[in-house]
């Protein structure tokens, strides 16, 4: 149970958090979608009202270093539990450092199953070193390890990136990969890339958006039907030509010898998906393991041994094997809140529907209390997003209004996916139209917030729009093509996010404190105390200032 602020007594109308997904801050305007969109209302509340910057990177949401760059899921976990964990990087690089990974149970069953049969062991997953998704030092250290248990054949599955790093670095990742198989390959060991695509074409979709993406995924990795090439760097540079898409929308494409794929999915082999994060990982390993499966038509299902790099989804046990336990995050937000009878409202479109319940909850499908919490899920189009940048923000902002009128909720929140989804095409005009789009929603959202006595705290859960461009490491100025034109970037950015308290209620008694080095982990205090209570003693400290 929550203990009441002595010195408060908490905001009569519901408190709300908007995350603007992928809208960071940076003092550098060039290629800058967020400065230089057309953004009145978040430019006066930046002017007028309390504002600070959060972390939403490295150490700060649970990964290894300051280096790596945050994300949706590890965002919205702190956001959610107002704590750090160690998030699946982390966990995957010290299970594979103490070698607790290969001692595992699944590693064994996995590894056993093949030996035994002469059979295929079988990695697929994202083929980068993003570190959002995947690490291709992972894979590696499998493979390594996997010939050293006896493993005679191995076939790789890669998903191309292009969004967690820089648009046409694949071959920068396949061509020192091929001579890392290369050494390894030898008498009674044979290594190969086997199939791949781009990862926003194939395998990858999420929250059922799309099956369509993981039909294809199958038919080129199961199947091993498709367009054959003689190596991956072949398909890569073939199909840039003819494309002129970039790394994530390159279509699917098969290895083939003599006419064969090199490696069809067959009964009794093995297969790793070694993406460590699980939003995009839940479909496909739904299609290896689910008997009563009907997205789509299989064509056949090989008996095989599946195994994910983490368990994806806690609840629901996908997949059934997993070589590395997630991180066991308890006490969240909405776990206290439901304790102390506090309605909650959570909203967002498909993309980051997820993102608002399952991770905020700590990685927990379901509600804490039917009766407490209503969530509600806009369906997102499947359509590019540079196409429709402005997605579904007016509807989720109709529902917002809707439900808060009713006067039914306390704390409530809702995620606007624009300035992440359409930050990832590269595209710096529709982001441009896509951070104007989720202002707009904030201008009305917060007209109703002020009509029902409550507050808000606008924030990100990481940067992506704020950095369009790719910045030289050398200069700090961004990278520049032959032709003179900005190399487009579709990854996250390193930089802070905003923090606004949105109160017109008080009269200036709250405020927020400065100078503190807070992150997303802080935000869940400061919801706590804004509803009058003091936050439980695990939870990173709060970011309010109450005055008098």
């Amino acid at each position: 149970m929550l203990k009441r602020l002595n010195n408060f007594e908490g905001i009569k109308g519901p408190v709300v958090v908007v995350v603007m997904d992928g809208v960071g801050v940076t003092p550098n305007l060039v290629g800058n979608a967020v400065a230089n969109a057309h953004t009145p209302t978040l430019k006066r509340l930046m002017q007028t009202y309390p504002n600070i910057t959060l972390k939403a990177h490295g150490t700060a949401v649970g990964m290894p270093s300051d280096e790596d760059m945050g994300n949706s899921e590890v965002g919205h976990n702190a956001l959610g539990s107002g704590q750090v964990f160690e998030q699946g990087a982390a966990l995957v690089n010290q299970a594979i450092a103490s070698g607790k990974l290969f001692a595992q149970p699944t590693w064994r069953k996995i590894v056993d199953n093949v030996r035994d049969k002469g059979s295929t062991l079988h990695f697929l997953g994202l083929f980068s070193d993003g570190n959002v998704h995947s690490h291709v030092n992972h894979l590696m250290a499998m493979i390594k390890r996997a010939k050293e248990e006896g493993v005679g054949r191995v076939r790789v599955h890669i998903l191309l990136d292009g969004r967690d790093v820089p648009e046409t670095s694949a071959l920068d990742y396949v061509n020192p990969f091929e001579a890392f198989l290369a050494e390894l390959r030898g008498p009674g060991f044979d290594a190969a890339i086997a199939s791949g695509g781009g990862r926003m074409n194939i395998t990858m979709d999420r929250y059922e958006a799309n099956w369509s993406m993981v039909e294809k995924g199958w038919r080129i990795h199961v199947l091993g039907e498709g367009r054959q090439f003689a190596s991956a760097a072949e398909a890569i540079e073939t199909l840039r030509a003819e494309t002129k898409a970039i790394d994530q929308d390159l279509p699917p494409f098969v290895i083939a010898k003599d006419g064969q794929p090199l490696g069809p999915v067959n009964h009794g082999d093995s297969v790793v998906f070694f993406n460590f994060r699980g939003d995009r990982a839940i479909e496909i390993s739904r299609a290896f393991e689910d008997k009563a499966f009907d997205k789509f038509d299989r064509v056949r299902h090989p008996n095989v041994v599946y195994a994910g790099m983490l368990e994806y989804d806690g609840d629901l046990h996908i997949p059934s094997n997993f070589l590395v336990p997630p991180p066991d995050i308890q006490h969240t937000m909405g776990e206290y809140f439901c304790a102390e009878g506090l309605t909650q409202l959570a909203i967002s479109e498909t993309q980051k529907y997820g993102h608002v319940t399952y991770f905020w909850n700590g990685n927990r499908s379901g509600k804490f209390s039917n009766t407490l919490e209503d969530y509600v899920e806009i369906p997102s189009d499947i359509i590019p997003f540079e196409q429709r940048p402005w997605m579904k923000a007016a509807e989720i902002t109709d529902e917002m209004i809707r439900r808060l009128e009713t006067g039914k909720y306390r704390f409530a929140r809702c995620n606007y996916a624009n300035g992440d989804m359409v930050g990832h095409t590269g595209n710096y005009d529709a982001a441009l139209i896509a951070v104007a789009t989720v202002d707009l929603q904030l201008t009305r959202l917060l007209k109703v917030v002020d009509q029902l006595g409550g507050v808000a705290l606008i924030t990100a859960d990481h940067g992506n729009a704020d950095e369009m461009y790719e910045i030289s490491k050398k200069t700090k100025k961004p990278d520049q093509n032959p032709d003179g034109s900005y190399k487009a970037k579709t990854a996250h950015t390193l930089n802070p996010v905003p923090f606004i308290l949105y109160d017109n209620q008080t009269k200036g008694r709250l405020d927020l404190i400065r100078g503190n080095d807070y992150g997303l982990s802080n935000v869940a205090a400061t919801v706590a105390n804004l509803l009058g209570f003091e936050a439980p003693e695990m939870w990173d400290r709060s970011t309010l200032d109450i005055k008098g």
